[in-house]
């Protein structure tokens, strides 16, 4: 396998694909001081590593260069950016007040190449950190619109959507991004017939994942077991229960998520590390052109200061769309046929991820299964323990019922997809059967909330936080 580093460095949307980095860029970086003449306007607008005019002797000259720079390389960061002109109109729309379902459609989209962005400012503000603290900012940040998403939510009282998108980020990240990982990079690496082959990736560190999401599984059990065996009759018994127990094991859980970040990055970083040798003597599980790819070291293409303006004004435009798209909610709910299950549990998702989604299937494909991995795996595990513990402690700040009791069926829907998960990856192995049956199992799910009708579960729910 390639000689990269998939889970300590985190894998983000311009792993892969940004600006055609491969085997050229350290040389493009070294050798920019070289491009003159014609081509001066081509690389002013094209050219991510280079930009006329950045180290011309005037200052306001310098200054109006690299401040285009910043803008070129962020606009060219990913291929999702172009949808960075609807931002503007998302926001133009909620100001406005335009219908809920242009408003909703319009911020959803404007989240997306934002949330690109962020991936993008954080990974280059990483670079310079080095692999422990790159590593814990990109552990930080690496959910940060789900956590904004889920805080304006938490704001306005819409529990049920912020559990739902929880929820709905880990199981897309569990079932549907690994799944297409393992269908498309099964397809393209399937061997010959009769003699087929199988991608492989680190069977420890997806062991090791997987009981940590077993473990969050637990924490989802417990308190929905308390819930139905407790009296019915003491209402506002039960709601203080559940309540202690879900600040309770939140602190537990972040407490064993920090735990997990000192284990992955500082202690046991080896065993997250990709071995450039694993496979490559199998002649069943690795074809011949992995041993052709090399990977050089990434460099930024911008200051940490300018990665960190960035940073702040996308996080900040994030902020304003998610407000915008929260809000419209339960306009959309009451004008479709769509519960707030559904929408948190399939189409927030989509808001954060779609991009980095992508970015997974795209290392799949060019059997990079560890990076794969640390994008499916090590995204859901941040979401299950360390954003929805630290959603029920702001919750409690904020004085709103954020508790770990979801509804019945989603609990049960996140403990059989784990399960599923665990006995897929348990042999470090993966084809594209095993793809087709995640995929298959997330899709069930989304049909099952999609066939709930809107009310039932919220008139279950109204049971707990009515009383």
């Amino acid at each position: 396998m390639d000689n990269i580093k998939p889970a300590n460095r985190g894998a983000t949307e311009r792993t892969p694909l940004i600006n055609g980095e491969g085997s050229n860029a350290s040389a493009v970086a070294r050798g920019h001081h070289h491009h003159r003449g014609g081509s001066n306007v081509l690389h002013f607008f094209t050219n991510s590593r280079y930009t006329p005019g950045t180290e011309h002797s005037n200052l306001v000259v310098r200054s109006a260069a690299y401040s285009w720079h910043v803008t070129k390389v962020t606009l060219l960061s990913n291929y999702v950016n172009f949808l960075l002109v609807v931002v503007p109109v998302g926001i133009a729309a909620g100001m406005l007040k335009w219908s809920a379902t242009a408003v909703f459609t319009l911020n959803f989209f404007a989240i997306i190449p934002l949330a690109a962005v962020l991936s993008f400012a954080t990974e280059e503000i990483s670079l310079k950190l080095g692999d422990a603290l790159g590593g814990l900012l990109n552990a930080t940040f690496g959910n940060a619109v789900e956590l904004i998403v889920s805080i304006v939510a938490l704001r306005d009282g819409q529990i049920e959507v912020v559990q739902a998108s929880m929820l709905g980020s880990i199981l897309s990240n569990l079932l549907l991004v690994m799944g297409m990982c393992f269908l498309f990079g099964g397809l393209v690496h399937r061997g010959t017939n009769g003699s087929g082959s199988e991608q492989v990736f680190s069977a420890a560190v997806a062991q090791t994942t997987c009981s940590l999401m077993t473990l969050s599984s637990a924490s989802l059990v417990l308190p929905a077991a308390l819930y139905g065996v407790m009296d019915r009759s003491h209402s506002k018994d039960r709601r203080d229960s559940i309540l202690v127990l879900s600040r309770g094991t939140a602190i537990i859980l972040l407490v064993l998520y920090v735990l997990y970040l000192v284990f992955q990055l500082r202690t046991h970083s080896n065993l997250f590390k990709a071995d450039p040798e694993a496979g490559l003597d199998d002649e069943t599980t690795q074809t011949p052109e992995t041993a052709d790819e090399e990977c050089d070291e990434e460099e930024p293409v911008m200051g940490p200061i300018a990665a960190l303006a960035v940073l702040v004004v996308v996080t900040v435009l994030v902020a304003i769309c998610a407000d915008y798209l929260v809000g419209s909610i339960d306009d959309i709910v009451a004008s479709t046929s769509m519960s707030k299950a559904f929408i948190g549990l399939i189409l927030l998702p989509i808001v954060g991820n779609a991009a980095e989604h992508v970015t997974a299937v795209v290392v799949a494909v060019r059997n990079k299964m560890d990076l794969a991995m640390g994008v499916a795996i090590g995204s859901s595990i941040q979401i299950a323990l360390g954003v929805t513990p630290f959603l029920v402690i702001v919750g409690w700040i904020m004085d709103k019922d954020m508790t770990l009791r979801f509804e019945t069926f989603q609990t049960v829907s996140f403990a059989v997809s784990v399960l599923v998960v665990t006995y897929t990856v348990q042999d470090g192995k993966s084809n594209y059967l095993e793809g087709a049956m995640l995929i298959g199992l997330y899709t069930i799910i989304a049909v099952a909330f999609y066939a709930t009708p809107g009310d039932a579960l919220e008139n279950a729910k109204a049971l707990f936080v009515g009383n």
